[in-house]
């Protein structure tokens, strides 16, 4: 049967061109390539090249925060951009889902957005950036967002992303931020949902993180060692050991289908906590696919990670087998 990718960009072109007129402030060229050239006959034809049945819809991390847009516009933009989503899902049956986007760091507007894409728009989950400039998401004033998906029993994927510190606007060394600065965020999320008390007190809500998890398979060991020494509240926020926190969440492979990477990572969770992912349109399906393909997994772990645990975590994709 075909795959189901759970980390799959699209670009509706309200958020394009807010990109773009970022990238001019910046003193940068618009998008080029696949994600300049955008739309949803690329994208279909970029899926079926792959092998790929469904893909689950989600925006890339905005730039700058929703993009220095005016606060009271960006409920708006995330309104626009799940609309244009679920327009695709509608046109497209069986091809597309959404992980729909929040206007966070707007607790209040987010809880309004919740409503609107589960109960309107039968959202599968929700998508979010793993941090917010200079705040991240396990900050204590985001807590009746989580509680809310908690109640939901909510799928949440969380997109890596470089905050100020560490951007492309404060770093100048040549290297893009998403080298390493993304996988990197990826960890700090982790662990701010961590030591923020939110993985342990939102127990029905299902975690995702994008990339392998990022840093996190490879550091788990020194935060297990050094967290109890360094971190007050350590033994209040993982009352069952790290490994158990770890273990419970989930981690797609879009470019982490790598041998040593996976390997890393199939070391720290079980095969039925790995999903598909590709990153498309900044790398193809079928470059994603056929790395996963090449790393030797077993073909019932294979065939769990391209497509059983996602059926498990979203059932109605049971009834769109291809």
């Amino acid at each position: 049967m075909d795959a189901i990718d759970v980390h799959h960009h699209f670009y509706p072109p309200q958020f394009q061109a807010l990109a773009n007129a970022w990238q001019a402030k910046h003193g940068l060229p618009n998008a080029g390539g696949r994600v300049g050239s955008w739309t949803p006959e690329a994208t279909l034809a970029d899926m079926d090249a792959a092998g790929t049945g469904t893909a689950i819809l989600s925006l890339s991390s905005p730039e700058g925060v929703w993009f220095d847009a005016e606060p009271a516009a960006i409920p708006q933009i995330a309104r626009a951009c799940n609309d244009y989503a679920a327009a695709m899902i509608r046109t497209h049956p069986g091809r597309f889902g959404l992980f729909a986007c929040l206007p966070m760091p707007d607790v209040e507007a987010s809880l309004n957005e919740i409503a609107y894409a589960f109960d309107v728009l039968h959202a599968d989950g929700i998508g979010m950036p793993t941090s917010f400039g200079d705040v991240w998401p396990g900050t204590p004033r985001f807590a009746p967002v989580f509680t809310e998906l908690n109640r939901r029993k909510a799928i949440v994927l969380f997109h890596p992303y470089a905050p100020n510190c560490c951007g492309r606007d404060s770093l100048d060394d040549g290297l893009g931020e998403w080298i390493l600065e993304y996988p990197y965020d990826t960890g700090r999320c982790i662990l701010s949902l961590l030591f923020g008390g939110t993985l342990l007190t939102n127990r029905d809500i299902r975690f995702v993180f994008c990339h392998g998890g990022g840093a996190i398979p490879v550091l788990a060991g020194r935060i297990e060692r050094l967290a109890p020494i360094l971190q007050k509240n350590y033994a209040e926020v993982t009352p069952n050991g790290l490994d158990f926190e770890l273990c419970r969440l989930y981690y797609d492979t879009a470019n982490a289908a790598y041998g040593p990477t996976m390997a890393a990572l199939m070391k720290l969770v079980s095969t039925s906590q790995i999903l598909f992912g590709t990153d498309y349109p900044y790398v193809t399906s079928k470059d994603n696919a056929d790395s996963l393909g090449s790393i030797g997994l077993a073909p019932p772990d294979l065939t769990a990670i391209r497509r059983g645990n996602a059926e498990r975590l979203i059932p109605r994709l049971h009834d769109h087998a291809r």
